[in-house]
């Protein structure tokens, strides 16, 4: 085995081929013939015309509207309709908000109330409010003798 020659030898473009490559590789398929490309210029001739009808006639029916409608009208009762709409949202998430802010207030003062009534009960029974108070209440606190 040479040491210049490939291991594996792959078919490369005819662009990049060296010199002396040997044969070019046949063709894995045959060249299309000419009708198809005749029928797809015909097919891109008639969708072209297609989309420039379509664009004309939208244009024509844009250009009636003037004529069926007042124009200045529709547009100023478009932009009252949009403006209408906006306040009414608008009003309508405030009062959304107003809604939920009084449902916090409510647990909040149900959370309030029921813990003051635990602690109250608490206070009555003669029971700690917490494992660490009751520990440190009844004796003193150590001293240290180190550091004397």
């Amino acid at each position: 085995m040479a040491d210049d020659a490939p291991l594996i030898a792959l078919p490369t473009p005819e662009l990049t081929r060296p010199a002396g490559a040997g044969p070019r590789p046949p063709q894995s398929r045959p060249q299309a013939p000419r009708r198809r490309r005749a029928t797809a210029r015909w097919h891109q001739l008639a969708v072209g015309l297609g989309l420039t009808a379509a664009g004309g006639s939208l244009l024509v029916g844009l250009m009636a509207i003037p004529q069926r409608f007042d124009g200045l009208l529709l547009v100023s009762k478009a932009i009252a309709d949009l403006i209408g709409g906006l306040s009414r949202l608008g009003f309508g998430l405030l009062q959304l908000g107003g809604v939920l802010a009084v449902a916090l207030l409510a647990v909040l003062a149900l959370l309030l109330l029921s813990g003051g009534l635990v602690r109250i009960v608490r206070a009555i029974l003669g029971q700690p409010l917490s494992r660490a108070g009751a520990a440190t209440t009844g004796r003193p606190a150590a001293r240290t003798t180190r550091g004397r």
